[in-house]
């Protein structure tokens, strides 16, 4: 028996250990350091979870709005009242600076209220149609059943609330995997909400995503799935739910542009692209960063300095720390890949500042940590790897350009469309690049900045439909003769 904490599995309202009493390190990876085991689920927990959830839906289906709202302000309260302890265990699991994770965690507990202020109307809702003078058609909006919710690393507790809470508004009942990096603070949440949901209807199952993810997108009873994460993780998920044809939303990586005109603001611009392309999520490690940096040739030296300048201002160290303001990556095999892609950049590209990995970064006691130091290239060349593949660390690359469509093309040559940013003070250049940037969210002026109401998505690579209500229903056609 591990002196280290174990954690377990929520099925059907209990807290659950693996069936093969198999269990996975965590690792802190700002000290390398195993602190917590988590569950090894394989099948037989996925079809303990997913059965739970289908014995629950029926029961939690036939809830009118209100009554199910009165759950989700429930769990909601949950992160109110334990926000602080559950932020510390995600920042310890994951690396990402405590004031980041609290961003994230009420994130969570926003989109909890804000599915139980009302929008689950949202899911009741129909049209009808007149067909002749004695027949009516109506259609109705219904859940589909038992969803499957796969959750990423980076933010997992704000992104499972908005799945989780999307899913039982729309009356479905959910199985969730966490990721298998960084499941602690999930599982904790599992505990702390395990007799507020009528038993079945949330159900919070951990492992690896060969075992555990495949068995859960596979079961023939799982009628949905969501899944925040890669192009890669994806097609596999495809090719498992082929054979059920289960209907899936994915919101995948980026590879998004931040375009900066010489009109600009250059004092907003400059902050903007500089938290969004090279540090915001934490290291780079989300996937709407604006790390394709497109700057109008007039303001290129002059942004470059000032991006240069905030760079200098970011403070590497303890990610519970108040004043760290960016930590470490993940894993190790992740912090190896972006060391992959710095190298390929020195040989490929310039490099303006940056570049530095390892301990002599950070403090003695960080020293087991995976630390890489923002990290800016410039090119004229788009093709690069570092131009098109995404990093998922602190690496950003500047492109200049001279004319709007010469920026408009940089912009759409890459296989990824879900984000971007347009830097200026000219209303029909704003308006154009809304209209012809292939993203599916396009940002002027500001960045990375959305509402519960908006949809956040993405195409091309980037994936395909949203986390919204409304897509965790299912619209029934009837005809109604007199």
């Amino acid at each position: 028996m591990s002196d280290l904490p174990q954690y377990q599995n929520l099925i059907n309202g209990k807290l659950c250990a693996p069936a093969s009493g198999r269990y996975l390190d965590s690792d802190n990876p700002a000290t390398g350091e195993i602190w917590a085991q988590v569950p090894a689920s394989d099948a037989s927990d996925v079809d303990a979870a997913v059965e739970a959830a289908a014995g629950a839906f029926p029961a939690w289906s036939a809830m009118i709005p209100f009554e199910r709202a009165f759950f989700l302000k429930a769990i909601g309260d949950v992160f109110l009242e334990h926000g602080e302890e559950l932020c510390e265990l995600e920042t310890r699991d994951n690396g990402f600076p405590c004031a980041k994770t609290k961003v994230w965690v009420g994130i969570g507990m926003q989109m909890l209220w804000h599915q139980a202020a009302g929008h689950t109307l949202a899911a009741a809702t129909g049209r009808s149609v007149p067909l002749d003078s004695n027949m009516l058609g109506i259609t109705r909006r219904e859940p589909y059943g038992v969803v499957g919710c796969i959750v990423p690393w980076n933010a997992p507790l704000g992104i499972m609330s908005n799945k989780a809470s999307s899913a039982l508004a729309a009356g479905n009942t959910v199985v969730i995997k966490p990721p298998e990096e960084a499941s602690v603070a999930v599982l904790r949440f599992a505990e702390l909400v395990a007799n507020v949901l009528p038993p079945g209807v949330l159900n919070i199952v951990s492992g690896t995503g060969e075992e555990t993810g495949q068995a859960l997108v596979g079961h023939r009873k799982v009628r949905k799935i969501t899944m925040t994460g890669s192009p890669e993780t994806a097609r596999a998920i495809q090719r498992t739910a082929a054979d059920a044809l289960t209907p899936s939303i994915f919101e995948l990586g980026g590879k998004s542009p931040n375009i900066v005109f010489a009109d600009a603001d250059l004092d907003a611009a400059a902050l903007g692209v500089s938290t969004g392309g090279i540090y915001i999520g934490n290291a780079g490690q989300g996937c709407v960063c604006g790390s394709r940096i497109l700057l109008q040739r007039p303001i290129f030296d002059e942004m470059m300095q000032r991006i240069q300048a905030h760079a200098n201002e970011i403070k590497l160290g303890d990610p519970l720390a108040e004043d760290t303001t960016m930590g470490p990556i993940i894993t190790e095999s992740q912090y190896k890949r972006v060391l992959g892609f710095i190298e390929s950049g020195k040989k490929n590209a310039e490099l303006v500042f940056g570049g530095q990995c390892g301990s002599d970064l950070v403090p003695p006691e960080l020293k087991g940590g995976h630390w890489i130091a923002p990290t800016m290239f410039t090119t004229t060349d788009n093709s690069l790897d570092i131009c098109q593949d995404e990093i998922f660390g602190p690496v950003a690359v500047a492109i200049p350009f001279d004319t709007d469509d010469e920026a408009l093309a940089i912009a759409n040559d890459s296989r990824y469309g879900l984000a971007s940013g347009v830097w200026t003070k000219d209303l029909a250049r704003a308006h154009r690049f809304v209209r012809e940037i292939d993203s599916g969210n396009v940002w002027v002026n500001t960045y990375f900045q959305t509402r519960f109401e908006l949809p956040f998505g993405g195409c091309k690579e980037s994936g395909h439909g949203t986390d919204d209500v409304m897509e965790f229903t299912r619209e029934k056609a009837a005809v109604i003769a007199s």
